[in-house]
């Protein structure tokens, strides 16, 4: 499922030059792939780590899985970002809550979903959220279309009726979109309160505080068993810290509304991913109702930007207009809570 991170609006879309110098270490070798090959990468890798989080949920139950993903990724993050609890205000630390609130549900109730339905199909459902949070700030016809289109590839999923798919499992995955679409309006403003992914750093903190207790409760020593902490690291890495840092490499050189795109891709990845590792295989039908929400997805995305265009056309010469980016925010930098 996808983070998805704390971005910030740039002022133009316009990649950086090629003649910019180069980063140094491991970022400037991750740049080598380029900002598209880094936001593909970023994406197979939370859906990769998701199928890896369904093959732990027999050790520690999804909420386990859970508190253990949120605190693993949460001390990697602070140790890294190393943000100022000082001078901060009243209404930073309530926006700063929320989105730890938030982060926290979205990622429960994936999990749970993907406890009870295919990787692909849960992923699917959860894109509905951002989708919708896109069509109804646009607030144009032609977004219509796109609701429709994703609401028939929707209503193939479920054959119909959804009697093939567990209706807990549908439930679930929907209120985790929901969810996703809350955390999108909530990182865009902690990320306008707080510099660089301190922000983040200090979510992901609350939201592994929030879910510690219940992991515990649900998992209780079997968290603390070395393969399930070794797992549970490995999921944090995969679908967090990973993903979140291929795509902030990946903004820097990358329009918004193009990594929208591509991360409109994110049920396929994850139905490829569930294929792979858990041996999930979705029937044709299936397949084509996941067509049709990414269809829907990435059609959003292009009448968003059409829009913005035209707004910078007829705007002053010394404006220009950015699309705003409500599809291209993710989870954790994926996007998806997956």
């Amino acid at each position: 499922m996808t983070t998805p991170s704390t971005s910030q609006p740039t002022s133009t879309p316009t990649p950086a030059p090629v003649s910019a110098p180069a980063a140094t270490g491991v970022p400037g070798r991750l740049g080598s792939l380029g900002p598209v090959g880094l936001v593909l990468a970023g994406g197979i890798s939370v859906q990769f780590g998701g199928a890896l989080a369904v093959t732990l949920m027999p050790r520690a139950g999804a909420l386990g899985v859970v508190a253990l993903r949120l605190f693993a990724a949460a001390v990697i993050l602070l140790v890294v970002c190393r943000p100022r609890l000082r001078g901060h205000s009243r209404t930073d630390w309530g926006t700063v809550i929320v989105f730890g609130i938030t982060m926290g549900a979205m990622n429960g109730l994936f999990y749970e979903a993907v406890d009870r339905i295919p990787l692909g199909l849960a992923v699917t459902l959860e894109v509905l959220g951002p989708l919708a949070l896109s069509v109804l700030a646009s607030r144009r016809l032609i977004n219509a279309l796109w609701a429709g289109l994703a609401l028939g590839g929707v209503f193939l999923l479920g054959g119909g009726d959804f009697s093939g798919l567990d209706p807990v499992g549908v439930g679930l995955a929907l209120g985790a979109g929901a969810m996703w679409a809350t955390y999108i309006i909530f990182s865009a403003r902690t990320g306008r309160r707080f510099p660089q992914a301190d922000g983040l750093a200090l979510a992901m903190a609350v939201a592994a505080l929030l879910f510690l207790p219940l992991g515990i409760a649900g998992a209780g020593g079997r968290l603390l068993d070395p393969t399930t902490v070794a797992l549970g690291s490995s999921v944090a890495v995969l679908s967090s810290v990973l993903p979140y840092t291929l795509e902030l490499l990946a903004l820097r050189r990358l329009p918004a509304h193009t990594f929208a795109v591509l991360m409109s891709l994110e049920p396929a990845i994850a139905a490829t991913a569930g294929f792979l590792v858990l041996g999930q295989a979705l029937s044709a039908t299936q397949a084509a109702a996941v067509a049709l929400v990414i269809a829907a997805s990435i059609g959003a995305v292009r009448s968003q930007v059409g829009r913005g265009r035209k707004a910078a056309a007829g705007a002053e010469p010394a404006v220009v207009a950015q699309p705003e980016p409500v599809a291209a925010a993710q989870p954790e930098g994926n996007g998806s809570a997956s």
